[in-house]
């Protein structure tokens, strides 16, 4: 039949520093019960995983999260990466075949933010940087954020709020636009 289409399945990255709210996006997006692989932690972390921001958090990924979304015509397959450095080995796998990424960033820990978009960008993967709305993220404007993250003209900065489906939304479609926009550049 000419109007039934198959859906074009892509595979986006949820990414970021530990504690940014990578696994809230992904459940805030997700169509379907997320998969997620959160387990407390433990005193193993006390000195390795810094809490002092987020000092109610007590769950941290230590695979993926994973979930989807349906976009007219396409369907998003979400996989958040886990934040810590010590479970960076998976990114590599995480990210084959991913047509782009959103980067979650924390300004109240900016520093967390600098490997995450080293590692979009010598890997050339389209992505954006996406300030979460955390107490005190409100009074930088986008040029002091730009300037911060030493970002190309070329990243979209978007503001987003994880917990919000719409915000998290309006997210993914600036991502979206902007791999399609690389990659009619590169045609």
């Amino acid at each position: 039949m000419p109007g039934d289409r198959r859906p074009i399945p892509l595979k986006i990255l949820v990414a970021g520093g530990f504690g940014v709210g990578k696994t809230t996006m992904v459940q805030a997006l997700s169509e379907i019960p997320p998969v997620l692989t959160e387990e407390s932690l433990t005193t193993a972390s006390v000195g390795v995983d810094d809490i002092a921001a987020v000092p109610d958090k007590s769950t941290t990924t230590v695979a993926m999260d994973f979930g989807r979304i349906s976009m007219d015509d396409l369907v998003l397959y979400l996989f958040g990466t886990p934040g810590q450095h010590r479970f960076w080995f998976m990114w590599d796998e995480l990210a084959r075949g991913a047509v782009g990424a959103v980067v979650l960033v924390d300004l109240r820990r900016i520093d967390d933010s600098f490997a995450a978009i080293d590692y979009f960008e010598s890997r050339r993967l389209p992505f954006v940087v996406a300030v979460n709305s955390f107490p005190g993220n409100g009074r930088f404007d986008d040029h002091a954020v730009r300037d911060a993250l030493a970002l190309a003209p070329s990243v979209p900065l978007v503001r987003v709020d994880a917990r919000t489906a719409d915000s998290c939304l309006a997210t993914l479609i600036a991502l979206v636009e902007h791999a399609l926009a690389r990659t009619e550049v590169r045609a």
